[in-house]
């Protein structure tokens, strides 16, 4: 693969497009708490503690058995867990249960989840010399200029190549 095959061929600009979706990105705190989160899924064991608790309410002592970790061990993984509100306790005299949060967290496991076994079945069927579905936007050519529309055409402002970034200073921005 070369160095720039990432890269589009023209540089062009939608700057409606860009000023409304500017306008609507999401804020500082939303985008750091949304990395914090992403961030402690990010880990094999407390993912493995997500799909424990998304199937049932355990307690310390069951996960670590279930799991084959320390009692130790799953007491700071669940402490991280419970900062994050992605797990919540419930004591029962001297027993503490862990649950799932809420739906939200239920939900979230649950896409990550079939997004996973899709791109597992999706690379199945690539080894079997299957060619993969399109998704509907891939279908329908969305984002995509078809070979006799002109990027004006279809509303986009072409600037320079983008190889070799002639791009006026104040397109820049």
């Amino acid at each position: 693969m070369a160095l720039h095959d990432d890269l589009c061929d023209v540089f062009h600009l939608h700057p409606a497009k860009v000023a409304a979706l500017k306008r609507g990105l999401l804020g500082d705190e939303s985008v750091t708490a949304l990395a914090e989160t992403f961030r402690l899924l990010g880990d094999s064991t407390r993912v493995r503690m997500l799909d424990a608790l998304s199937r049932s309410e355990l307690c310390v002592c069951d996960i670590a058995r279930l799991l084959g970790l320390s009692e130790s061990a799953v007491s700071h993984q669940l402490r991280l867990l419970r900062s994050l509100r992605l797990v919540r306790p419930r004591r029962v005299g001297r027993m503490v249960f862990y649950k799932l949060d809420d739906q939200h967290i239920v939900r979230l496991f649950e896409q990550g989840l079939e997004h996973v076994e899709e791109r597992a079945a999706r690379r199945a069927g690539l080894r079997k010399g299957r060619r993969p579905d399109l998704n509907s936007r891939e279908r329908e050519g969305a984002g995509t200029l078809s070979s006799g529309d002109s990027p004006e055409a279809a509303g986009v402002r072409v600037v320079a190549h983008a190889r070799d970034r002639s791009v006026p200073r104040e397109m820049k921005k």
